[in-house]
């Protein structure tokens, strides 16, 4: 009967064990899939400021989606005919703000200029905890994803 008990604690503690680990599993998981995402959203709009140079040079890309006064939809449909510069930008900024809103918990999506280049940020609530990224001032328990670009 002793040999019974025992066997059932080590298998109980050894399941407590295992559940605990796909629970970590899951967690990390979700982790690496926010990282792959922030990693693609600002790739995303680097290529975009790539491709518009005018509208990069203008100034028409640098936005800051953690203010208040964040661009909204733009008036004019750059899919169905021509833009200026300054449309296409208008057009770009609003999509990537709205798939970093979209895509990351709390996402906050800035575009900073440095001159010659851009600064690309993602800043998003890391649910695991978390800590700041490299290169920006994530709040406590956020962490941040950032690239330069040249247009």
């Amino acid at each position: 009967m002793v040999e019974v008990m025992v066997a059932l604690v080590i298998f109980t503690v050894s399941l407590l064990g295992l559940a605990g680990l796909q629970a970590a599993s899951l967690r990390d998981n979700q982790s690496a899939y926010q990282s792959t995402v922030a990693a693609q959203l600002v790739s995303n709009m680097g290529e975009r400021i790539r491709a518009n140079p005018g509208g990069a040079a203008a100034g028409n890309y640098l936005v800051d989606s953690s203010e208040e006064t964040t661009p909204g939809a733009p008036a004019v449909d750059c899919y169905a005919g021509s833009c200026t510069p300054a449309q296409i930008a208008a057009t770009d900024t609003y999509e990537w703000l709205t798939a970093v809103a979209e895509k990351l918990p709390s996402g906050i999506g800035q575009v900073e200029s440095g001159g010659e280049t851009f600064a690309v940020t993602v800043t998003w609530l890391r649910e695991s905890g978390g800590t700041a990224g490299t290169g920006c001032n994530a709040p406590e328990g956020f962490t941040c994803l950032r690239i330069e670009v040249r247009p």
